[in-house]
């Protein structure tokens, strides 16, 4: 049988461990990338390029390190926790070169369009049509994985905003921003309150004469910074957390992390207390902005009701004198080559698991990366691709399309129930539940029952420590021969580049505490004993 010939759309760091998850099972793929280098949304660009991402000259990762690397190639022990773009394009560099990827990628190669062949319900085969040099090709694949990213479409509400279009100032969208320099001595408003809208607003207030930060509901605020200094994914994303999250009521993980997050810096004080719970909608990461609420830089307000040439009148009967405009509204998904997306997906972009349109006959389309983790997204995009091709190779077997239909449904009645009806939170997952759920599809969930009785050390650490992506290397397809040692040496790679000041003092303590070990242990213990007598 001639091997399957897979098209992977996009280049960024869903496409690249789709790449070599074909080659892990043998596949042939094709990646086309439209630009002229890899790195996606991570790639810095001076100027803007419409159709793809677009990031501003700062911008810093809000997940860690080793969160954020792929499963069996850890990032160096000598980069820092939070990583500047370029750091993450050197990340990726390696990481292509490491596996020999470069050579199945085509640049300044743009999909144009996408579509079932003729003969799909028994081929499975596409049509994608692609433009290189001006001149276009047809080419048939066997498998497609779209790796399009969700930050390419600029979402400007301008029809809710009144006295826009008579506005003087400039107003443009954060996917257009790079540097502050050009709004030195301004006075900015910033409207939108996510990772970007807090980012361009701190960094804003460096140069500007004032900026005003507008939301409409509010945020909470995390800071990447967790307890004893430690990176806060590394604390809070642990198996240990998840296990006492599905034992816990809602109303108290919610007043746990509100408290938390107040002890802090208190929201309502500050203008940022939310209209909604922890749980009910994405939290933004800022380190900076209650240090510049605090010192005046940074001046919170609640939403525009209108602008005039000048000015904005907000919510609350005020007006502010304003010299420009940063809409930080977000993006909007949209997969303009595409035909026929009605018959491949419906108006809601509904997908099994967020991978698979469910209504093809064939599964020979997977989405990778469209979705919001609360976490990383380069191990939940990796586990996807993993999980895709071998639904391509057969090797695993989708539900019936009734089965498919009820699960997206039962997804949807429960995240309409848990979150707010807000784009933001339409593909949003927790990332230790999400990845166990992927990899429980691949056979590569970590077995901790197995794991503790051949190597209790291992599985202590897998439970305690942080749910890095190398717990799904340790066993079934995939295994990685060194996903033990990564396992055991990560909070090795997360304490080194902060010491570049070397004290002859302890090791930092532990970011769990010992009662906390002590009552999770004793439960793993009793789990584990039922398991063995009810064999």
């Amino acid at each position: 049988m001639p091997t399957r010939r897979i098209a992977v759309i996009g280049a960024g760091v869903s496409g690249l461990s789709a790449i070599k998850s074909c080659l892990e099972e043998g596949l042939e793929p094709t990646c086309f990338e439209g630009s002229s280098d890899i790195g996606g949304l991570w790639r810095y660009e001076e100027e803007t390029d419409g159709g793809r991402p677009s990031i501003y000259k700062s911008a810093t990762s809000n997940t860690s390190k080793e969160m954020t690397a792929y499963s069996d190639y850890p990032f160096p022990d000598h980069l820092p926790n939070y990583l500047h773009n370029s750091k993450i394009m050197e990340y990726l560099r390696m990481y292509v070169e490491h596996f020999h990827l470069r050579k199945y990628i085509q640049f300044l190669s743009k999909v144009c369009s996408l579509r079932k062949r003729s003969d799909f319900s028994s081929t499975g085969q596409w049509e994608v049509v692609v433009e290189a040099e001006g001149k276009q090709e047809t080419h048939v694949f066997d498998g497609i994985m779209v790796c399009t990213g969700l930050y390419t479409n600029p979402y400007m509400p301008l029809q809710n905003f009144p006295g826009i279009k008579r506005f003087k100032g400039q107003y443009i969208h954060s996917w257009e921003y790079k540097r502050p320099e050009k709004f030195e001595g301004k006075r900015i408003l910033v409207i939108g309150i996510g990772n970007s809208g807090a980012d361009l607003a701190v960094e804003l207030s460096h140069v500007t004469a004032q900026v005003f930060l507008s939301t409409r509901r509010g945020a909470w605020i995390w800071n990447r910074v967790w307890d004893y200094g430690m990176p806060m994914d590394t604390v809070l994303f642990t198996r240990c957390n998840s296990f006492l999250n599905k034992l816990y009521p809602t109303f108290l993980i919610n007043r746990w992390a509100e408290n938390k997050l107040n002890a802090r810096f208190n929201h309502n004080i500050y203008g940022l207390q939310p209209q909604h719970r922890f749980l009910s909608h994405q939290a933004t990461i800022s380190d900076d902005l209650p240090n510049h609420i605090i010192s005046g830089r940074v001046l919170m307000k609640p939403n525009v009701i209108e602008f005039t040439e000048t000015s904005a009148i907000f919510e609350d009967g005020t007006k502010e004198d304003i010299d420009a405009i940063i809409f930080a509204t977000g993006y909007a998904l949209s997969f303009p080559f595409l035909e026929n997306s009605p018959k491949v997906l419906d108006s809601q972009y509904s997908m099994f698991k967020f991978v698979f349109p469910p209504q093809l006959e064939k599964p020979t389309l997977a989405f990778i990366g469209i979705l919001q983790p609360v976490g990383a997204t380069i191990p939940t995009s990796e586990l996807q691709s993993r999980w895709a091709v071998r639904v391509f190779k057969g090797l695993n077997k989708l539900p019936s399309v009734n089965d498919m239909m009820a699960t997206i449904t039962k997804k949807k009645k429960k995240m309409e129930k848990e979150f707010l009806n807000n784009p933001r939170d339409t593909r949003r997952v927790q990332y230790v539940d999400y990845m166990d759920e992927i990899a429980s599809e691949i056979g590569v969930k970590p077995n901790l029952f197995s794991v503790f009785l051949q190597d209790p050390k291992l599985a202590m650490e897998i439970f305690f420590g942080p749910c890095t992506p190398y717990q799904y290397r340790l066993q079934g397809p995939g295994k990685w021969a060194h996903a033990r040692e990564a396992i055991m040496t990560q909070k090795e790679r997360i304490i080194k580049p902060l010491r570049t000041r070397v004290l002859s003092c302890g090791q930092p303590p532990s970011s769990v505490p010992l009662w906390l070990k002590g009552v999770c242990a004793a439960l793993l213990l009793f789990t584990l004993t039922l398991v063995i007598i009810k064999r």
